[in-house]
């Protein structure tokens, strides 16, 4: 049966920054859209939509964390930690069809007659920036404690949120700049920083979705990695050789699978005690392993060519 020892416990402060999340997004939400469609603030306006999908986005993380909790049954038997990265998938869609929405707002703002730019929006946006970037730094330290994905690719949407406010807060302050000295090519200000939002939003959501990507499709783990473990194998004198050697992540935790070659005359008792030993090694030094599966293969010394014996 799987080690779920990690993968099962997020901590109380894990599920805590996620609520945080979820509750900001709602507040932020309502603010930024009530200020945005009281003074007419394409950029303001724009982020309060992209923040109702950080919503949706808060509440996909939150309930994926809580799905990649539950232990390995008899139909998921290497666990749920993929919830998580489910979960960060529908974030990177998310913020994707936001990006999209942005610009086209921005875009159509363009060819309109500018609004009289806003002291309260502008005070909304610092507001929303300050707010943003403290969550991202929060959020980011936790998920990154608790290898959470979910939690990263939350941490992942509240900086997209703060190069949104903080592009607002550019656009609406060049815009009160040029209403205040009759510049009118700043007052698209507004509008010209949101197109500059989407593509930034749209870059963040192509980096998430492709690490979802990769991981569901179970992408190997890196090469320095795979090197860290082959290293901790080859210190068991008993192993003669690595036959196969793969390791993939699973939401917040890595799973590892071993093929490796020992004297063929050795016991059943012999040979379990050698996996054991080198199972007991690889988790100690790696956290975030919960399974390391070993499959032995029969070594002989006149058999160093590479040839495997009765290997299935």
């Amino acid at each position: 049966m799987i080690n779920l020892n990690q993968s099962q416990n997020h901590s109380a402060s894990a599920i805590m920054a996620i609520w945080i999340s979820l509750l900001s997004n709602i507040v932020l939400t309502v603010l930024k859209l009530i200020v945005g469609f009281v003074f007419r603030s394409p950029v303001l306006l724009a982020d309060g939509f992209h923040n109702a999908g950080d919503v949706v986005a808060s509440a996909a993380a939150l309930t994926s964390m809580q799905i990649s909790k539950r232990p390995a049954d008899e139909d998921h038997p290497y666990g749920h930690g993929k919830a998580e990265v489910i979960g960060s998938g529908i974030v990177a869609i998310i913020l994707g069809l936001a990006a999209i929405y942005i610009a086209f707002e921005a875009v159509k703002a363009l060819f309109e007659e500018p609004a009289t730019a806003s002291k309260i929006a502008l005070l909304t946006a610092v507001i929303s920036f300050i707010w943003k970037y403290v969550l991202y730094v929060y959020t980011m330290r936790i998920g990154k404690k608790e290898n959470s994905k979910g939690l990263i690719a939350t941490a992942y949407d509240h900086l997209a949120d703060v190069y949104a406010s903080l592009a607002a807060v550019v656009g609406i302050g060049l815009a009160l700049v040029g209403d205040l000295f009759d510049i009118p090519f700043l007052s698209y200000g507004d509008p010209f920083a949101g197109i500059v939002v989407s593509v930034l939003v749209f870059r963040l959501a192509m980096e998430i979705g492709k690490e979802s990507m990769d991981i569901l499709m179970e992408k190997s783990v890196s090469d320095e990695r795979l090197a860290a473990f082959e290293t901790v194998i080859l210190s068991v004198p008993e192993v003669k050789r690595i036959d196969r050697l793969r390791a993939r992540e699973h939401g917040h935790y890595v799973l590892v699978d071993i093929r490796i070659g020992v004297e063929g005359n050795l016991t059943v008792q012999e040979g379990h005690v050698i996996s054991s030993r080198i199972r007991n090694m690889i988790m100690a030094q790696n956290e975030d392993v919960d399974e390391v599966l070993i499959h032995l293969n029969p070594w002989y010394p006149e058999n160093e060519s590479g040839i495997l014996t009765n290997e299935e």
